[in-house]
């Protein structure tokens, strides 16, 4: 779930915008008024959403954007002064003041399904073996082919297949093969 942390100035605002949130179905993991306090609160999360406005005690927007950890995005509320005005630079999703609930609701909606995208193209990306694991493989289709006159091509396809067929990673039918093979 992401994790959406609201940081506004006054702590009354940020309680009326999480209670706002929360009516509309959007889960808030937390409230807070300063940057440091919303840095803290990310810190303990993998993703999420800073919704937070203009200038806070200690920061500004840009202050805080800068030191968010990777995997968050930010919703600046500002009027419209400062976001027609050019001051809003880079990756930063913007709402004119005042607000629309509507229009609020809908852009932390998308901005919601955005990291979830990403979150799973993160999670089917494929996972990079360390050098030890790819001296496992290749030690593995050695032996194959020395043993089993096979390609280096056939023997990296029958560890691909074994591994399927059997629900391991390459590297422990690697292992198995290396096992079997040495006995």
């Amino acid at each position: 779930m992401t994790g959406v942390i609201v940081a506004l100035p006054k702590i009354d605002d940020a309680k009326n915008m999480k209670n706002l949130l929360v009516r509309n179905g959007i889960s808030v993991a937390g409230v807070c008024t300063t940057g440091a306090q919303a840095i803290a609160m990310a810190d303990g999360l993998n993703d999420g959403i800073i919704i937070c406005g203009y200038k806070l005690s200690d920061m500004i927007y840009s202050q805080l954007r800068e030191n968010l950890p990777f995997g968050f995005e930010m919703l600046l509320m500002a009027s419209q002064q400062i976001i027609g005005g050019g001051m809003v630079e880079g990756d930063i999703m913007c709402l004119t003041m005042p607000l629309k609930v509507h229009d609020l609701i809908n852009t932390v909606d998308m901005m919601t399904q955005n990291i979830e995208r990403r979150r799973r193209r993160l999670k089917t990306k494929p996972k990079e073996r360390n050098p030890e694991e790819v001296k496992l493989i290749k030690e593995a289709k050695e032996v194959l082919m020395n043993r089993n006159h096979m390609s280096e091509e056939e023997a990296h396809r029958y560890i691909q297949k074994c591994s399927m067929d059997s629900g391991t990673n390459m590297v422990e039918t690697a292992q198995m093969v290396l096992t079997m093979m040495r006995a």
